[in-house]
Order: C-alpha cells, then structure tokens, then sequence
C-alpha cells in the first residue's frame, strides 16, 4: 500500500512539475502590469523571446526586457511597472538613439555596415538626407536611415547591395525597422 502512495504521490509531483515548466512567459502572451500585488492594465504583447531577454510590442514600440522581470499572474506574465514607465523609458531611449544620430550625421562622417565594415564617407547632410559617397559613386539616403552605435559610429542601416542598386537609378529602399532600428544599434 505504501508503494501505491508514493507513487501515487510521484504522479503528483511529476504532473505538478511539468505544469510549472509549462507556465510562463511565451511568445504571442499579453503581458500585464503588476504595481503593489494587484494586476493592472495590458502593457503589450510578448514577440520575441531568448533566454534571458524578452521583447515586448508596446503599441508599436519593442522594449527589450530581462525574463527575471516577469512574473506569473492570473491572466498571464506580469511585470512591476507600468505600461506609461515603459512607454516613457522607450521614448527616451528612442530621443538618445536620434540625438545619437544626429550629431554622428555630419560631412566627412566614416561611415560603417551592420557587420562592421566601412562602406563610405557623408559628403553632406542636407535636412533630412545625406549623400553618401561610395567607391562605387554617391547616393542619397534618407536621415532615418542611418543610427550611431554605442560608441558613436554611423551606420547605415541599408545593406551595401541596396545602395550599390540605388546607383543604377533605382531609389534607395527604406531600412527595415525605421527608429526602433536606430535603438538596435545602440
């Protein structure tokens, strides 16, 4: 009888264990405020998860959270701030990323790829574009199109073959990801 008990009792720990490991933070979940023990607001939704970094769509804007941060509600993830301080903080972040730029924007600029390598120089800034001279020849990009890294470096953040066929006539195409990008490169 003590055997049926205990594994009795095994079953139970094993099914509780595995309902535990199924819960969680996961993509595509609605992730909820929690301020002083009780749930709150929708904030967003969980797009992308890796380890130890879960990002979160809020109302257009990702925001880059450590999975430390969530916690399990009855509705799903939770975390302890608001959507309004994540909203502010990812403002912030996104008015550093284009003063960042800004000031990296300028004639005689180097000019670098996403993996690194220089691709050019800025001949000149005009409002919102800038020429950007290649070995290949020059062209137009559009000023949101480039960001600094933390170290201040300007990229571009149109990939090389795209701006050698915007040479050939074609309009140089509109980076991929617009100003979160910029927040991407920092």
């Amino acid at each position: 009888m003590k055997f049926k008990t205990a594994l009795a009792a095994a079953a139970a720990f094993t099914l509780a264990t595995a309902a535990q490991a199924q819960m969680g933070p996961e993509t595509g979940a609605t992730v909820y405020e929690s301020t002083d023990g009780e749930v709150g607001g929708v904030i967003g939704t969980i797009v992308q998860m890796d380890g130890e970094t879960i990002v979160v769509d809020i109302d257009g804007m990702k925001a880059s959270l450590p999975a430390g941060a969530f916690g399990e509600g009855p509705e799903g993830p939770v975390i302890a701030v608001t959507k309004a301080q994540l909203v502010q903080m990812l403002q912030a972040q996104n008015e550093q990323a284009v003063a960042a730029r800004d000031a990296a924007l300028v004639a005689d600029a180097a000019v670098f790829d996403s993996e690194g390598a220089q691709i050019g120089t800025i001949q000149s800034v005009d409002g919102d574009s800038a020429v950007l001279e290649m070995t290949e020849g020059a062209v137009t990009v559009q000023r949101e199109q480039f960001a600094a890294d933390q170290n201040g470096v300007l990229l571009v953040l149109i990939p090389r073959a795209d701006l050698v066929a915007a040479l050939g006539g074609e309009p140089a195409p509109a980076a991929q990801g617009g100003e979160m990008a910029e927040q991407d490169a920092e």
